[in-house]
């Protein structure tokens, strides 16, 4: 009986390591699917030449534009924040 109490123990650490891998490749192909995660050997999207139709420039968007995009909406809305802040400042009376 205490040598199975002993490899109670171990039985925990082999299924703690399995859910680990389990996540690890879930995080994976989730940064793959978001686009961050790039594999070496892989070649990225050509750029999209100038006077492309719409299909094509939507075909060729890469995930570096989106991070570009959510940039600049970031700083609209720190920008309007600011902005914000400034009127309220001013209608409250001093």
């Amino acid at each position: 009986m205490t040598l199975r109490h002993r490899q109670r123990g171990w039985l925990g650490l082999v299924v703690i390591l399995i859910a680990l891998v389990i996540v690890a490749l879930a995080a994976r192909s989730a940064l793959k699917a978001y686009g961050v995660f790039e594999e070496p050997g892989k070649a990225r999207p050509a750029a999209v030449k100038p006077g492309a139709t719409e299909v094509e420039q939507a075909a060729t968007i890469t995930p570096r534009n989106a991070l570009e995009r959510a940039k600049g909406v970031q700083g609209m809305v720190n920008q309007g924040a600011i902005e914000q802040q400034k009127r309220i400042d001013d209608a409250i009376p001093k």
